[in-house]
């Protein structure tokens, strides 16, 4: 199935369920796709997650109905997943800048947020330097942390500037940046900021090891500073939403996708350098 009638059938899925409980893996489920892949495929092609997907189209809906009914403001609430005035009132005017009582007496207006729809868009006629490597099991260590999908963006680099200012960096490398979700069905994944093994070193406290299994990676480089859109940011984006739902030869292998960055003192202005190269590997099987 091509990648954005899987999209399409997750947007139809959702719309026609949307007072009803949504999970990732019932709606991945449904749009016959892995929720490890819809995650980091939906939230990179559409500039925002899921579960803020969801909840726009909930608060847009709960709005809509507010000024043509003269239902409660408590029942359009539950209709809508929320359990309390509460909670539904601050999500709301953090959506629509205005309370419920404003909106229905008429002294704010209602903002929308529309449904996704499916466009054809000719993309491509670019070049994607990459390599495909088979790699035996290999050890990491570093400090590691628990963190949400639909989180991840801005909670990850609060953890990279945490670790800076702890003096950690100055324990190992930094090498890479590894995001491990075994099971490829959750939530949430496990992300280490790690260097290579090595058995000789004691660990440090506070650090873990981890062992990556074997894969054959497919790995893609990149020249450029490393904060620019226009480098890793931009590779993320077309790995997920153009590379692999269009590769006829290769899929996903597991959920482990990793970031390999250059030592910085090796660049006049580090990780600014419009030279920094660095590498994203994702694990591949044969189709």
């Amino acid at each position: 199935m091509e990648w954005s009638e899987s999209i399409g059938r997750a947007i139809d899925y959702i719309e026609s369920h949307i007072t009803e409980e949504l999970t990732i893996e019932g709606i991945a489920k449904h749009a016959i796709i892995s929720p490890y892949y819809f995650q980091r495929g939906f939230s990179m092609l559409c500039g925002f997650t899921v579960g803020e997907y969801v909840k726009k189209r909930r608060l847009t809906l709960a709005g809509s109905e507010l000024v043509s009914s003269d239902r409660k403001i408590i029942d359009i609430a539950l209709k809508y997943g929320y359990d309390s005035p509460d909670s539904f009132t601050k999500a709301f005017l953090r959506f629509h800048g205005a309370a419920p009582t404003a909106i229905r007496k008429g002294e704010a207006m209602i903002r929308s947020f529309a449904p996704l729809k499916i466009k054809l868009v000719l993309t491509g006629g670019y070049t994607m330097d990459y390599k495909i490597v088979k790699k035996a099991p290999f050890t990491v260590m570093g400090v590691s942390a628990v963190f949400k999908y639909e989180t991840a963006d801005s909670e990850i680099p609060k953890f990279w500037d945490e670790f800076n200012r702890s003096g950690k960096n100055t324990l190992i490398a930094s090498m890479y940046g590894v995001s491990v979700d075994k099971d490829m069905g959750g939530n949430e994944f496990e992300y280490l900021i790690a260097d290579n093994y090595n058995p000789l070193r004691e660990v440090p406290a506070g650090f873990v090891t981890h062992v990556v299994p074997e894969y054959t990676w497919a790995v893609f480089s990149c020249t450029g500073a490393l904060a620019d859109t226009g480098s890793l940011p931009d590779i993320h984006k077309k790995i997920f939403t153009e590379w692999l739902p269009q590769n006829r030869d290769y899929e996903i292998a597991g959920g482990y996708h990793i970031e390999m960055y250059s030592d910085p003192a090796d660049y006049a202005k580090g990780v600014a350098d419009e030279s920094y190269y660095s590498e994203i590997w994702i694990p591949v099987r044969k189709k």
